[in-house]
C-alpha cells in the first residue's frame, strides 16, 4: 500500500510519512520527500517523524536478527535467502571493515540507496559491532542523511537534480567498476 493510499483509507499525511520512514530501502530518504514536497508538510516535523520512524526499527533489527534467522534458515528457501542477503549486504562492508562504528555511520549518513537504516543495522549485526554503539552511530548517520535530503527537497527540482545526478553517477561508477 502506498502512502497515499494510506491517507486514502484514513490514515493523516503524518501517519503515511512514519510508516513509509519504517520501509527498507524508502525508509527517510523516501518518507521526508514525501512530507515536504507531496504533503505540504513543515520541514521541521517531517524530519522528527521521519527520523524517529526511520530509526524504531533498527534495536529491533539487532536483537532478533539471529534468532528469526537461526529459525527460518531450516527452511531451504528461507535459507537461501539469507545467504544471498547477507552475501551481498557483505559487498558493503568495506567501509564499515576499516572504520567500524565511523564507517557505519559514514555509510548510513550517504542518501543512497541501498544505505540506510536498515542496510546499516545488518552490517553492524553481521560485523558483530556494539548494539548500543551501533544503535548511536546508525542514529546519527541517519540524522545526517535526513538533514541532506530536507536541504534537498527544500530547495526543490534544483535538489530532485542534484540527487538525480548524483545517484546516475553512483550508478554508472558501479557498472563500470
Amino acid at each position: 500500500m502506498t502512502s497515499q493510499e494510506l491517507v486514502a483509507h484514513g490514515f493523516s499525511p503524518e501517519w503515511a510519512v512514519f510508516l513509509t520512514s519504517m520501509i527498507p530501502i524508502v525508509e527517510l530518504r523516501g518518507a521526508l520527500p514525501l512530507a515536504i514536497n507531496l504533503f505540504h508538510i513543515p520541514w521541521h516535523k517531517a524530519f522528527l517523524i521521519s527520523f524517529i520512524g526511520n530509526i524504531l526499527p533498527v534495536p529491533f533489527i539487532l536483537l532478533f536478527l539471529k534468532p528469526i534467522t537461526d529459525l527460518l534458515c531450516k527452511i531451504e528457501l528461507f535459507k537461501r535467502f539469507f545467504d544471498w542477503l547477507f552475501s551481498r549486504t557483505r559487498k558493503k562492508s568495506a567501509i564499515i571493515e576499516k572504520y567500524e562504528e565511523l564507517g557505519l555511520l559514514i555509510f548510513v549518513a550517504i542518501p543512497l540507496p541501498g544505505t540506510g537504516a536498515w542496510t546499516g543495522a545488518l552490517l553492524a549485526y553481521l560485523m558483530a559491532l556494539d548494539f548500543k554503539r551501533s544503535i548511536l552511530f546508525i542514529s546519527l548517520g541517519v540524522f545526517i542523511a535526513g538533514v541532506i535530503v530536507t536541504l534537498l527537497c527544500l530547495i526543490g527540482w534544483t535538489g530532485a537534480l542534484i540527487a538525480g545526478i548524483v545517484i546516475l553517477i553512483v550508478i554508472l561508477l558501479r557498472i563500470l567498476t
